[in-house]
């Protein structure tokens, strides 16, 4: 049986994260609240800030930051994007 969330992004029932992204009560506030959808989504759009900003994310201060445009992005907020960006 598939597990479904109500995902705050898209404020409807989907199907649910098979387990928490990273551990944690971050990692589990995502699991119960996040669809996998959204997630997925938000994995690629943070592939792409990474790589457009040349981020290291051995650096504190942009790991801080990505965790902040996580945040955004899944609660449907003002969140960064590369310079040209169009959603599909």
């Amino acid at each position: 049986m598939t597990r479904k969330v109500h995902c705050k992004k898209y404020n409807i029932m989907l199907k649910g994260l098979d387990r928490p992204p990273y551990p944690g009560p971050k990692g589990l506030e995502i699991f119960n609240t996040v669809s996998e959808k959204a997630w997925h989504e938000w994995l690629n759009h943070q592939k792409m800030l990474i790589n457009e900003n040349k981020m290291d994310l051995m650096n504190k201060d942009s790991r801080t930051w990505l965790n902040l445009q996580m945040d955004l992005f899944l609660e449907n907020k003002e969140y960064s994007k590369p310079k040209g960006y169009v959603p599909e």
